[in-house]
């Protein structure tokens, strides 16, 4: 009988196993198909149309725009593309001195004053760049509060100093922007080594020395990171250069040319300033190559340093407290302002009348409710789409083996490298016309440009957050669940998206506060239905209702402190790392 068994079971092979689509080699290729679709038609479409719509004039193709921009004849384009560029890096240097000597001095150093001011360190964030002109404009500027009040107690016959030119540029876009340097190099301090320090002065090395040779060094991924992003902010800035005085300016010329109808010749400024930017990108890359440095050992953080001297603990509560008016000072003079009765604030140095009137529009005028409910509806449908791709594009990259990969993590990070403006006019030039990305539907003048504009614009923060967390989970802990017999979807739903989570939010969070403070693209493609709180306040603000403007802004930091304060308590420190 075992016989007979035996001899059936050698006629009858066994069952082969079931391949799953999922083990199937393909099944990585239909995994990121769709992320190369997305990116092609929403990044490098509209960069390609908009260098098409450049070098086309009357159904011709012509180098004209270019040649006429280089033009000594048309000297304003050259004088503009100059003035972006030299603002732009001197508020990555100011913006870095700031940020990462704040950060220095509160991650190493503990005296009297040092936990507010930490807190307060990142007030600036909740300001977004068009407030905070807005802010500087009412406090620093010619007929601003504190000129006119130095001028009165003086009795001079003019205000001593005011904010405008580069300088004012430069102020406002340090103070609105250093958050980026003090949050990533704050997170690279504490993470230094003590014992590399302690090695190079046991070895004769001066404080500079190890500042210059070891410290800086080691911050260099931080500091790129921080430097792009200073960078095309500054690019993008249209407000602040406007209000202080500077009228040629990239973004200015993009937008004249816009309004003007001679849309060739913004896809050509537009084209111009993505080149600068991406070169831009580029030397970053290689300078963080060249420069970056690798912790392998294995010491504990360096502890703070109390500052124990009578005269350095009082000059630290002078200086603590100092530091503390700066930065309370422009949210304060919004929230007072807020309160103005429009039109009456002229020559006094306080306003003289005051009303609730503007906070009870917001919420009971539906023509002052609508950009907040538009900005909302509008940030938290492109946030929504930022996270699905980011966290698929991020797990792909971290987890996946296909060929492609640093083509797919350059054209996320395209977006990263070009000014709001730039997305704008590519999306006008990509989509004013039907074609298969848009469902051979015209998206120009319709509800879906702005959260496509903020879906590009701000991509990349969901996926680096979701990428560097992802790295930082051991993968064999995935594979042991997929061992175990649980399929991809599980696994990756039951196992990674949980330890990833803090992460991801830190990404989603941060997308959110930027989209809801988005201005330059949105200045470029917005409508009367679609307006969204950042054009409202900048219209009503060159209304003279400056009432209902800064009613607006208050209502803007407020949700922006809400999105930063939900993301501090659900990821801590995670957030800091998430640039």
């Amino acid at each position: 009988m075992r016989k007979m068994e035996l001899e059936r079971s050698q006629r009858s092979p066994l069952p082969r196993p079931r391949r799953s689509l999922t083990s199937s080699p393909a099944f990585i290729y239909i995994l990121v198909a769709p992320l190369y679709l997305i990116l092609f038609a929403y990044v490098i479409y509209p960069l390609y149309q908009t260098f098409v719509a450049s070098v086309q004039i009357d159904d011709h193709v012509s180098l004209l725009n270019y040649v006429k921009f280089f033009s000594l004849e048309h000297p304003a384009n050259l004088e503009a593309l100059w003035t972006s560029i030299y603002i732009s890096v001197l508020s990555v240097i100011t913006c870095g001195i700031v940020g990462v000597s704040l950060a220095f001095l509160l991650e190493r150093y503990e005296f009297p004053g040092r936990t507010i001011l930490s807190v307060l360190a990142l007030v600036p964030m909740a300001l977004p760049p068009l407030i905070g002109v807005l802010s500087f404009t009412f406090l620093y500027g010619e007929s601003g509060i504190i000129p006119r009040a130095l001028k009165a107690l003086f009795q001079l016959e003019q205000v001593p100093f005011s904010l405008k030119g580069v300088w004012g540029v430069l102020v406002v876009h340090t103070f609105t922007m250093y958050t980026y340097f003090y949050m990533t190099a704050s997170a690279a301090i504490k993470g230094l080594d003590p014992s590399l320090e302690e090695a190079a002065a046991n070895l004769g090395a001066s404080r500079f020395t190890i500042w210059r040779r070891v410290i800086l060094p080691m911050l260099t991924p931080a500091l790129v990171a921080s430097s792009l992003l200073v960078f095309m902010i500054a690019m993008a800035s249209y407000t602040a250069p406007l209000v202080f005085g500077i009228d040629r300016t990239m973004t200015m010329q993009i937008y004249l040319s816009r309004t003007n109808g001679s849309l060739d010749m913004a896809a050509t400024q537009s084209t111009i300033l993505s080149v600068v930017s991406i070169l831009f990108l580029l030397f970053m890359r290689w300078y963080q190559g060249a420069r970056n440095y690798q912790n392998l050992s294995k010491g504990v953080s360096v502890h703070r340093t109390e500052v124990k001297s009578r005269f350095g603990r009082s000059a630290a509560v002078v200086l603590s407290f100092v530091a503390i008016v700066i930065l309370m000072l422009p949210i304060a003079v919004l929230v007072l302002i807020s309160f103005t009765v429009d039109a009456t604030w002229t020559v006094q140095i306080l306003p003289p009348k005051y009303t609730v009137s503007h906070y009870l529009d917001l919420f009971t005028d539906s023509k002052t409710w609508k950009p907040i409910a538009n900005s909302l509806k509008v940030s938290a449908l492109a946030t929504l789409g930022i996270v699905i791709f980011g966290v698929s594009a991020a797990y792909a990259m971290v987890r996946l083996k296909f060929r492609g990969k640093t083509l797919m993590d350059t054209l996320i990070m395209l977006p990263w490298a070009l000014p709001g403006t730039v997305v704008g006019i590519n999306l006008i030039a990509a989509f004013s016309l039907p074609s298969v990305f848009s469902f051979q539907q015209v998206l120009i003048g319709t509800f879906w440009m702005l959260p496509l504009a903020y879906f590009v614009r701000h991509l990349p923060l969901v996926f680096r957050s979701t990428s560097a967390t992802l790295m930082q989970i051991d993968g064999s802990i995935e594979e042991a669940a997929r061992n175990l017999g649980a399929s991809w979807w599980y696994s990756f739903r039951r196992v990674v998206f949980p330890l990833a989570l803090g992460g991801i939010l830190a990404g989603t969070l941060l997308a959110m506060v930027q989209c809801i403070g988005e201005f330059v693209a949105s200045i470029l493609i917005f409508t009367p239905s679609t307006i969204p709180i950042s054009v409202a306040i900048f219209q009503r603000m060159y209304s003279f209702e400056f009432g209902t403007a800064c009613a607006y802004g208050v209502l803007q930091i407020v949700l922006i402190i809400i999105v930063l304060f939900i993301s501090r308590k659900f990821t801590g420190d995670k957030t800091n790392t998430a640039m």
